[in-house]
């Protein structure tokens, strides 16, 4: 089994509420959400060598209310 480190991690509100709705869809935990995600952009990066998003320093907005 993979070691795994445990990090403090600040969400807003709503991008919690987005994640636990989807976890809740993909019969994950939360963090087993996260867990997912971050592996998914990391594969994609590897993958094509560019960023998930290329605008991502510019913010973004969550159409998640």
């Amino acid at each position: 089994m993979v070691a795994k480190k445990q990090i403090p991690l600040r969400l807003s509100e709503n991008l919690y509420k987005a994640i636990a709705a989807w976890a809740e869809d993909d019969f994950r935990s939360i963090n087993g959400q996260i867990e997912y995600l971050l592996t998914e952009c990391v594969k994609q990066r590897k993958k094509n060598g560019a960023y998930v998003s290329q605008t991502l320093d510019e913010g973004i907005t969550l159409d998640i209310e």
